[in-house]
């Protein structure tokens, strides 16, 4: 259950492109970026990309080493657990967001909708459409989204409770 809800907020919050890689990293072993770059068959440019963006979320850490041999420094990649605050808060703060955009457009709109609930307007899509419904042709009734607002509004007061 927690490998699959850190995968779900990884994929929300930092995006679909990383997960291979998590995945990979997500043991206790250190990788050098070329380690992952061969493993994953990306270009090692790309393999950067995407530990600078774990990285951001403090997902990874990174122990530096100089090739004694070459003389450059390699860094050596691997998951940081503790990191996953970060990403749930993030999370949180973004569904928040949403959500405080979406009851504001649900306080300022009316919305239209057809019996059939086929497709749902605001006041000036319906009345480009003469408020008939695009879908199925029926006409549109003004929804009462009384309910939807109240719901929105329990969900963002749940997600300031857990924020705080």
């Amino acid at each position: 259950m927690v490998k699959i809800y850190k995968t779900i907020l990884i994929k929300e919050v930092i995006g679909e492109d990383v997960m291979p890689l998590v995945k990979l990293i997500d043991n206790s072993k250190e990788w050098s970026e070329f380690e992952l770059a061969s493993k994953l068959k990306k270009e090692v440019n790309e393999i950067r990309n995407l530990l600078y963006k774990l990285h951001k979320h403090n997902l990874v850490g990174f122990k530096k080493k100089k090739d004694e041999e070459k003389g450059w420094y390699v860094y050596y990649w691997f998951f940081n657990r503790k990191g996953l605050g970060h990403v749930v808060k993030d999370a949180n703060t973004q569904k928040l967001k949403k959500l405080v955009d979406r009851l504001e457009r649900e306080k300022q709109n009316q919305f239209f909708i057809c019996k059939d609930l086929c497709i749902r307007l605001d006041f000036e899509q319906a009345m480009t459409s003469n408020f008939s419904c695009p879908e199925c042709g029926d006409v549109l009734h003004q929804e009462d989204n009384s309910g939807k607002i109240k719901d929105i509004e329990k969900e963002i007061f749940v997600l300031k409770d857990i924020k705080d």
